[in-house]
């Protein structure tokens, strides 16, 4: 499934770093960045995320909640937040089942392997729950100036 700008973000429950329900409705009046990254403490993963960190009061100024979301388990979370000082809530979805909702589990090609994986993508919604912006080609060092 493929989401386009100014559709309504699917809404979806999994549960937090800390196995607590997360629903994206709950979010409403707020702006939300919902990250969609591969894997916890890998180079890119981990430059995204402590460019959101760096950046968290502006993003906060700004109005956003972020939430990351990769498949990775709560404690992997728990690990990935408490390692980097991550002050944002990351989501796990270990079926994928939201990663299917955003269209970001595909078939990725690296050093001449195929595989299944996550398609590093973030989604910007605005207070009313619609798609105001995707990011396509994240750049891990400089996230919060493409959101911003």
């Amino acid at each position: 499934m493929s989401l386009s700008i100014g559709q309504t973000a699917p809404d979806f429950t999994s549960k937090d770093q800390n196995g607590n329900p997360v629903k994206l409705s709950d979010y409403r009046g707020k702006k939300v960045v919902l990250y969609f990254y591969p894997k916890d403490s890998t180079p890119g993963c981990t430059a995204q995320a402590c460019n959101l960190r760096d950046n968290h009061q502006a993003l906060i100024d700004a109005g956003y909640v972020v939430l990351g979301i990769s498949p990775d388990s709560e404690k992997r979370h728990q690990n990935f937040i408490s390692k980097n000082e991550l002050p944002f809530t990351l989501i796990s979805d270990e079926d994928k089942s939201v990663h299917e909702l955003y269209g970001t589990w595909q078939l990725k090609k690296f050093m001449g392997r195929e595989y299944m994986g996550t398609v590093r993508t973030t989604f910007i919604i605005d207070e009313n729950g619609t798609i105001e912006n995707i990011i396509e080609k994240v750049k891990t060092k400089d996230h919060t100036a493409q959101i911003l």
